[in-house]
């Protein structure tokens, strides 16, 4: 029942996707993310099974929707090579048939609502306070943060550096640190679940939500180097920060998914 209402939930808010449907995978990613966090907040609040965890882990839900729904918004507005990308994707989007539209909002909903089922069984299932739940809250907080910084440093270098790639800051460790930051925030929503979850299908959400999210963020990364490959490739610079800084995962040599086309993103 707690589960179909978080799906509920995000079929609702990502239903904006069908004024744009590159919105189903972006802005209504986020605030139906904030949305179930609230959800669950306001529901266990009523029906009973808060503690003080599980309010941290919603409300980190919420500050993580609502930082990445209105950046993607504010971003779109205000940068034009974003603008140029979104107005294909809207293009883009305006020949996708009805069917299709809908399949992906069923889809997507479904998916945001497996990525935080783990705080949901915690909910549900009334599991006490522990420490590998403690744990999975903290990696989950260190993510939202990452992804934060990046974003922050990546724009204010654009501001300056506006046809340089961005290699300052949190960029030295990897090259797409906010997705390592999207990364690690499902880690540890994942993590925090491991201890709590009962029966197949509830391993099954969780474990479908990690793997997804893991393999789509894997993908962003793929389709960031590519464009990176089409604008700075002929720059040495660029080659050596390239054939140097992992790209996604830290400390571990993978510098390159480009030829993975699974990959999606």
């Amino acid at each position: 029942m707690a589960f179909l209402l978080i799906c509920i939930v995000a079929l609702i808010i990502s239903a904006i996707g069908f004024y744009r449907y590159i919105w189903f995978i972006s802005v209504g990613y986020g605030f139906s993310i904030a949305g179930i966090g609230v959800t669950m907040l306001v529901a266990f609040g009523i029906w009973g099974g808060l503690d003080p965890l599980t309010i941290v882990m919603s409300a980190l839900l919420v500050v993580y929707g609502l930082r990445l729904g209105t950046y993607l918004i504010v971003r779109e507005s205000r940068s034009a090579s974003y603008r140029d990308v979104g107005q294909a994707a809207i293009e883009h989007g305006r020949t996708v048939a009805l069917p299709l539209k809908v399949l992906t909002w069923i889809a997507c909903a479904a998916l945001y609502a497996c990525e935080a089922s783990p705080v949901l069984f915690r909910l549900s299932n009334h599991a006490p306070v522990d420490a590998v739940g403690i744990v999975g809250a903290a990696i989950m907080g260190t993510g939202i943060i990452l992804e934060s910084v990046a974003d922050f440093t990546k724009n204010r270098f654009k501001r300056h550096h506006p046809d340089r790639f961005c290699d300052v800051g949190v960029f030295r460790i990897v090259r797409c640190p906010n997705y390592l930051g999207e990364v690690l925030t499902w880690t540890g929503v994942f993590v925090s679940g491991v201890t709590v979850l009962r029966g197949f299908w509830q391993w099954a959400a969780a474990i479908i939500g990690y793997v997804c999210i893991v393999w789509i963020m894997f993908g962003g990364a793929r389709r960031l180097e590519l464009r990176q490959e089409r604008n700075y490739g002929q720059d040495p610079a660029y080659r050596h920060y390239s054939t140097h800084t992992p790209i996604l995962i830290p400390l571990i040599p993978l510098y390159s998914v480009k030829n993975a086309k699974w990959l999606v993103g």
